[in-house]
């Protein structure tokens, strides 16, 4: 296990540079444990709801976790806005720094991530396998 400390900056896409860097990176099998920092725009999708919604205003990222690995993001984040309200959901590609994201990675080198079908649910699912 590796840990890897990120740091985004003022008009990265969240979505769009985690999903690069673990490309980059090679990284097969890997966690975002935590993130905070702040986004000028924010694109979330709720529970049962197909397309994100738009929150364009200055935010406050509480709190930001999911996977990565060579299928792309799972990513769920929780915002606030200046009069407090807490907002969270699946983070979708929009999702703007305003002037910082401060992002807590963990590698499991001894894993492999894909993502496949599964019957139960409908989506593709996250599925785990031993490196070789």
């Amino acid at each position: 296990m590796q840990a890897l400390p990120v740091r985004l900056v003022p008009g990265d896409d969240v979505r769009h540079t985690l999903e690069a860097l673990a490309r980059n990176r090679a990284l097969s099998a890997a966690f975002v444990i935590q993130g905070i920092g702040s986004l000028s725009v924010a694109h979330l999708r709720y529970a049962g709801v197909d397309e994100p919604t738009v929150l364009a205003r200055d935010l406050e990222i509480l709190t930001l976790g999911g996977s990565l690995g060579p299928g792309g993001a799972h990513l769920h984040m929780t915002v606030s806005d200046s009069s407090g309200h807490v907002f969270g959901g699946h983070v979708s590609a929009g999702c703007i720094v305003r002037t910082t994201a401060e992002i807590l990675i963990v590698h499991l080198d001894a894993f492999r991530f894909s993502r496949e079908p599964d019957s139960a649910t409908g989506f593709p699912e996250l599925s785990i396998h031993p490196q070789a």
